[in-house]
């Protein structure tokens, strides 16, 4: 997708580059670009029970320490 931006009579580039940017950031165009720049691979269903489980544990951990004083 391309954005076209045309400079206008008595316009300074400045507000140019700033109408530029503005409706660069209306289309989405740079969220799109910024979200399609890395792929990440889904979890598998089991890989992210597991890992909430070990979440879970280290937080009751971590609970248990700071009564006791540990932390």
């Amino acid at each position: 997708m391309t954005m076209e931006v045309k400079k206008r009579a008595g316009e300074s580039t400045s507000s140019l580059l700033y109408r530029f940017s503005k409706r660069v950031q209306q289309s989405g165009i740079l969220r799109e670009s910024k979200k399609r720049r890395s792929y990440h691979r889904p979890i598998n269903r089991n890989k992210r029970r597991l890992s909430a489980l070990h979440r879970e544990q280290k937080r009751k951990e971590f609970e248990r320490a700071k009564k006791l004083g540990l932390s």
